[in-house]
């Protein structure tokens, strides 16, 4: 009886991630103790930076919160940090806490508004680079604005939906038939199979189009990436100065990552040119037609009233009429209350995408007061500071673009924010020179990012979808599609962030 609930508890443990996966976080935690007392604080420090960065890039092997949340607590219990200075560093990062709870689920109540332009772009444009620079553009714009995260869903949406509909009719079924499961290929009609693929092309390239919009356009406002308020909380920008200060680097980058995007469609290089087959197009739009007609007044109403709240919203972080996350949390009553959403079960669904990203926050600021107290970045920072003026933020750019390609890069830009504010408070460097930093993290920790999908939230999430495996988009698959993106992108920023910030 013992040893069943032994190997109980064993497979209980992280639940279904690998063996030696559970085994290493062990190590870790096993490890951590015998270190502090042996090698002292600073070693081990470093040493649980690592093994946080380890259970970020294994995103894909279990959810981050709960390896690096078991490290967080012990670095706690044996002294690494203490409970005050958490709450110091989760207290000093309110802003960011607010916009991660209320701005994500508040856009979730816009779903069906950003749907409806989705599909109407998907069918009427035909031409496939026009479609791809449309989607892109999109979500560029979209992320400006609300959410990566959300903007993502809502590509994932519109892809699952067109994908079930086509493959019920790949398989002899009515496009309206309830009971069908997408995901099995076994009833495809063999003459239907090749077109099946070449929509899992078409549908493929699209979507990493717009995750790639989603990084475009995330990096250039104050609220485009979680990141992005952070640092201006702690440079103290607003939305305008944000925008203004960002420009002369956000806007080449996007400029070059778009005319990239119509590149890839015409050469068809990295996975990219495929084509809508027509048969696809005509049952897609077929349906469209269908869900039109059966919409109904009440419908059009509440797209009207989600239209009329997103120029509110626009509109608010542009004047800064409150921070960002009252300013979503207003946005959740506006539609819930217009559009009668008055259930707490209702309302309870738009906060599930963003407290879990929330909680590993949170995870994050604990490992972050670890650095803090133990002031493992000081020798680094200040080997920086000591480089010529003009070379530092060209190499704050590299170490944060590094850095953020294998890691999150909220956790990547909470560190050295922190840490280049630590040198202005000290009277180290000066408010220009300080700003001049701050674009280069921002930008460091936003554009490289795009390499691999543990660096971006937004190409986790569509990688751990349910439409990746439909797509046939694995890890690999989408670096090599990144990779076009992440060279023009993060060469195209790191210029600027030498002709500018010098």
């Amino acid at each position: 009886m013992s040893n069943s609930l032994t190997q109980a508890l064993a497979r209980n443990f992280l639940g279904n991630s690998p063996t030696w996966y559970k085994q290493v976080v062990i190590g870790f935690l096993i490890l951590n103790p015998i270190l502090l007392h042996t090698i002292g604080a600073a070693t081990t420090g470093w040493l649980l930076i690592f093994e946080f960065i380890f259970t970020l890039a294994l995103a894909l092997k279990c959810y981050p919160l709960q390896p690096g949340g078991l490290l967080a607590l012990e670095a706690v219990i044996i002294g690494l940090t203490s409970p005050e200075s958490v709450y110091h560093e989760v207290s000093g990062n309110l802003e960011v806490i607010l916009l991660l709870m209320f701005m994500v689920a508040g856009i979730y109540f816009m779903k069906s508004m950003l749907l409806w332009m989705f599909t109407a772009i998907l069918l009427k444009v035909r031409s496939k680079p026009l479609l791809a620079l449309l989607f892109s553009l999109s979500a560029a714009f979209l992320s400006a604005f609300l959410d990566a995260l959300t903007v993502t869903a809502v590509l994932i949406s519109v892809g699952v939906g067109f994908y079930a509909v086509y493959h019920k009719v790949a398989s002899g079924k009515q496009m309206t038939h309830p009971d069908h499961d997408h995901s099995d290929d076994r009833q495809v009609q063999e003459e239907k199979r090749l077109d099946l693929e070449s929509f899992r092309a078409f549908l493929r390239s699209l979507l990493m189009h717009g995750a790639v919009g989603t990084a475009l356009g995330g990096v250039c406002t104050l609220v485009g990436e979680p990141q992005n308020l952070l640092i201006a909380q702690k440079a103290g920008w607003d939305f305008i100065e944000f925008f203004t200060l960002m420009a002369p680097i956000t806007l080449p980058v996007l400029a070059c990552g778009l005319a990239t995007c119509v590149l890839l469609e015409k050469t068809g290089m990295f996975g990219y040119g495929g084509q809508l087959p027509e048969s696809v197009r005509s049952i897609l739009l077929e349906y469209s037609n269908e869900m039109n007609k059966h919409r109904t007044r009440r419908d059009s109403a509440i797209l009207l009233v989600q239209i009329l709240v997103a120029v509110f919203l626009i509109l608010a972080l542009a004047f800064h009429l409150a921070e960002v996350g009252l300013v979503g949390l207003t946005v959740i009553v506006l539609l819930t209350a217009f559009n009668g959403i008055t259930e707490e079960h209702q309302i309870g669904r738009a906060f599930e995408e963003a407290l879990p990203f929330t909680a590993l926050l949170v995870v994050f600021f604990t490992i972050v007061s670890v650095i803090h107290e133990q002031h493992l970045f000081q020798p680094i920072i200040h080997a920086v500071l000591a480089l010529d003026a003009a070379q530092q933020p060209g190499v704050f750019f590299i170490a944060n673009g590094l850095l953020s390609a294998i890691s999150d890069n909220v956790f990547v830009a909470t560190v050295y924010i922190n840490e280049v504010l630590a040198a202005l408070n000290a009277g180290e460097i000066s408010r220009d020179h300080f700003n001049s930093l701050a674009i280069a993290i921002n930008t460091g920790t936003n554009i490289p990012s795009v390499a691999t999908p543990n660096g971006q939230a937004a190409f986790l999430f569509l990688l751990t979808s349910a439409l990746a495996p439909l797509i046939r988009l694995s890890y690999g698959r989408m670096v090599w599609m990144a990779l076009p993106y992440t060279i023009v992108m993060s060469g195209v920023a790191f210029s600027m962030v030498l002709l500018n910030l010098h």
